[in-house]
């Protein structure tokens, strides 16, 4: 049978809200974090926003020194972890030891080391580059950096696979967990790709939003008018436990989480597999090793994330699998909120997940402005929805075409 696996802390630090109760609270107002980027010069860029994440690191206790030796991305992971150890109520003790593993993933990595060590080396030559460069920019090093932190000495490893990957990550701590290789796992993602090489790119090949008139507004999964997604930055970190020992320990428990199920689409770099064969492979496997029938869950957290082949793809991945029962479900993409997090896109909406079945409230798609008479699911259109719901899925779709779908229960005594 293998170890239960329950979610006993949240660590979401995002563009809306950093910390579980802030990042709830501005779910449940359908707050916007998109804005025009302020950090450099976006006039010759297709698109000019992001969702952006306001943060003093200081006040986390993050020292000056100690930040200029650590990309964004693991500057946003270590805050995140913090937050989701408080939250947990382990302590600094509590996470030594081999008994504690560390999965943090990320879809690219230090890309704001990468571009500023790559002018160094165009302006002033290779041999003025940081020796810090490698250590700060390699997509390991976010759950080098906890593990160091906490003295956490169990598993340790890191998941890439894009937009999936922090997904990925909590199917692989689930079985860590499940097997016994440990009791406690921190897990999730993170990404700081707001820069003039990724926005350019991702503008150039035509995945981004170009609605310049109205960034606030810019992702709009579902709605029939949306044109690209919106880049965000942030990390989720999820503490993991095996059931036993949080019980022991006597945790507060938010959700259990039954396991997840992995697809590849086999089909093309960047689009969606035909009729979101991806989707419907992941899910069906989700559901099969978390042992429920598609009928009893009763929320999804949508990729969504605003591209018009995606959204797409992914109502037509759900309505394969759930069938009739599809017109009931309810469904909503935080992407609409948050923007679009990479690689620690899935852990922030696994939170998401787990607070709505935690609290009963469904958090909304917000500018969800015009049907898409293709995209007829029950999107949770522009305010939240109070629904206790026993079971729950998020969804996770990656360039390469990896699929990622985590199964989650509510926790009753």
């Amino acid at each position: 049978m293998g170890h239960r696996v329950v979610i006993t802390g949240l660590g979401p630090v995002t563009p809306i809200g950093i910390g579980a109760a802030a990042f709830h609270a501005a779910q449940l107002a359908g707050q916007s974090g998109v804005d025009f980027i302020q950090k450099f010069d976006t006039s010759k860029l297709k698109c000019r926003f992001a969702a952006e994440v306001k943060i003093d690191f200081t006040t986390y206790g993050l020292e000056a020194r100690e930040l200029k030796r650590l990309d964004r991305y693991v500057q946003l992971t270590l805050v995140a972890a913090e937050l989701a150890r408080l939250d947990s109520g382990l302590s600094l003790e509590q996470l030594q030891g081999d008994e504690v593993g560390t999965l943090i993933g990320t879809g690219i990595g230090g890309m704001e080391t990468f571009e500023n060590q790559t002018r160094v080396m165009i302006e002033r030559g290779a041999d003025r580059l940081s020796p810090f460069f490698i250590p700060m920019m390699i997509a390991n090093m976010a759950t080098g950096q906890v593990a160091i932190r906490y003295g956490s000495t169990g598993v340790s490893s890191s998941v890439v696979t894009a937009c999936s990957t922090s997904t990925v990550a909590l199917h692989d701590a689930y079985h860590f967990l499940n097997r016994g290789d440990c009791q406690v796992m921190i897990a999730g993602g993170a990404e700081a790709t707001v820069t003039p090489l990724a926005i350019g790119a991702f503008g150039n090949m035509g995945a981004l939003s170009t609605r310049n008139d109205d960034p606030s507004t810019a992702s709009r999964p579902f709605s029939k008018s949306r044109d690209g997604f919106v880049m965000g930055e942030g990390a989720g970190i999820l503490i993991l436990e095996t059931l036993e020992y949080a019980q022991k320990r006597g945790a507060k428990i938010y959700a259990e989480l039954l396991g997840a199920g992995l697809a590849a689409d086999a089909y093309h770099i960047t689009a969606p597999a035909p009729e979101g064969r991806g989707y419907t492979n992941a899910i069906k496997r989700a559901l099969k090793n978390a042992k429920i029938n598609p009928d009893q869950v009763g929320y999804a957290n949508l990729h969504g994330t605003s591209t018009p082949m995606n959204d797409l793809a992914e109502t037509q991945g759900m309505k394969a699998v759930f069938g009739d029962h599809s017109k009931k479900l309810a469904t909503s993409s935080t992407k609409s909120m948050t923007g679009h997090l990479l690689g620690a896109a899935g852990a922030i909406e696994a939170i998401a997940t787990v607070q709505a079945l935690a609290t009963g409230i469904i958090p909304p798609t917000i500018n969800y402005i015009d049907a898409d008479p293709e995209c007829d699911l029950d999107y949770t259109p522009n305010t939240p929805r109070e629904l206790q719901v026993e079971y729950a899925i998020s969804n996770s779709n990656a360039f390469g075409g990896q699929n990622a779908c985590a199964v989650f229960k509510r926790w009753r005594e």
